[in-house]
């Protein structure tokens, strides 16, 4: 563990290809959680083998997804918080790193068929599912410290873009070691479905391993005060609370953004329930279908990352919202696989340029002496009505009993978002910003 600087300590040298590089492949290592387990494999296992039926697994996982956002909007600005008055945000991320990996491990070993094992499994879920997120408040305060603003959008891309082909190439993994082959790599059992279920061990040594280089290379942030007490923290909280709130363009972009993220978190969450659910797709074709979406997610990012620097942060969001809610009208009118397929190349495309367009967008946005306070801001932002997108979509699928009116209720989020981000003034942000 790298020692965390103190509030002297000169700050880190920007673009350094090192720094970036092992930044970035964070999000190599921690996408194989949010690939196999929140969107296609576990995901996915849970509905058809853990619950009684698939609806009645549907609205359970939605449920789970529901409490993970509601805990994680109240912990990520009181954390950031933490680590921005300590310094330690490698600490912090070090801690939500490793529940996640003990998490995804213990999923593993929940068989269908233990008492509780539903209930079970779903709590474990939300525990990993919450370390996961909380993780991404330290990671994504990382960003405008280690590049400058001219080149945080394309940064930015790559962090995604790595996301995207490491979640690919994890799954490819876990397709030919574990869910295909009648004998399953180092001889793991298909009994009760085990195999699918050690996907977890695969996603938490995939994780723990690729983390490393952000650890031994990305030097911490310097700490803005010292922190004595939890009290203290808490008071510094109150005074983030203030000083967001002065940042007008600011507090505009994370309203905008707290409405449109809940259509990606639900996308992300049934993305593959939708697709076995609906259009009859088995674990392989669902798996096969989230390798090419990925491979899509992954370029998209990348090649839309420039043109985030050359347009701005607000243009390219503006731009995949449009794309996205395209896309959903498509999945949710798809009379067949081929044109679901379409739809989902489409929404893969245009999601992962979305979420990096909107970290470097509040990364051009948030003053340097409250990083990971107004990260944390920017993870409430996402969080603290996501359990909407998850839960309406559970609520008109048991209403109508049909995944497809689910699906039907994520454009909503994708619209109104973008009529708000419409009225986000980019450039008097980030002039308040440096002047802040």
């Amino acid at each position: 563990m790298v020692a965390p600087t103190t509030s002297l300590s000169p700050p880190p040298a920007r673009d350094l290809p090192r720094v970036i590089w092992s930044w970035a492949l964070f999000d190599w290592a921690n996408s194989a959680f949010t690939t196999l387990v929140v969107t296609f494999i576990y995901s996915t296992y849970f509905t058809q083998a853990m619950a009684p039926d698939e609806v009645t697994g549907t609205a359970w996982w939605s449920r789970a997804m529901a409490l993970s956002a509601i805990l994680i909007a109240l912990l990520s600005p009181i954390l950031g918080a933490a680590a921005d008055r300590g310094g330690t945000s490698k600490r912090f991320l070090a801690i939500a790193t490793g529940i996640c990996v003990c998490g995804s491990t213990a999923l593993a070993f929940i068989a269908p068929g233990m008492p509780h094992s539903a209930l079970f499994a779903l709590a474990i879920f939300v525990v990993a599912n919450v370390a996961f997120e909380i993780s991404m408040v330290f990671y994504n305060a990382f960003l405008p410290t280690i590049t400058s603003s001219e080149r945080i959008g394309r940064v930015s891309g790559y962090g995604w873009g790595l996301g995207y082909m490491g979640g690919l190439l994890c799954m490819v993994l876990a397709l030919v070691g574990f869910v295909r082959p009648e004998t399953p790599w180092f001889g793991i059992s298909t009994v009760n479905g085990f195999n699918i279920r050690a996907t977890n061990l695969l996603v938490a040594g995939w994780y723990l391993v690729f983390c490393l280089p952000l650890f031994l290379y990305v030097p911490d942030r310097k700490a803005t005060a010292t922190v004595r007490s939890f009290r203290e923290t808490w008071t510094g909280l109150r005074r983030a609370f203030q000083d967001v709130v002065q940042y007008r363009v600011l507090v505009k972009f994370l309203i905008a953004r707290l409405i449109y993220n809940d259509g990606l978190v639900t996308v992300f969450t049934f993305g593959g329930i939708y697709a076995a659910g609906t259009f009859g797709m088995t674990l392989s074709e669902v798996i096969l279908f989230g390798i090419v979406l990925n491979v899509f997610s992954g370029l998209g990012a990348f090649a839309l990352g420039f043109m985030d620097d050359r347009l701005g942060g607000k243009k390219t969001v503006l731009i995949t919202l449009v794309a996205l809610a395209a896309a959903t009208l498509l999945a949710a009118w798809a009379p067949g696989k081929a044109w679901f397929w379409a739809a989902g190349i489409l929404c893969g495309i245009f999601v992962g340029s979305n979420q990096s367009a909107s970290r470097s967008l509040m990364g051009r946005l948030v003053p340097e002496k409250h990083q990971a306070e107004f990260f944390g801001f920017f993870e409430f932002s996402g969080k603290v009505t996501s359990f909407l997108g998850p839960a309406l979509f559970g609520l008109a699928t048991t209403l109508f009993g049909s995944q497809r009116a689910g699906m039907a209720t994520v454009l909503v989020f994708f619209v109104v978002g973008g009529l708000l981000l419409g009225k986000v003034d980019e450039k008097a942000g980030m002039a308040a910003a440096q002047s802040g």
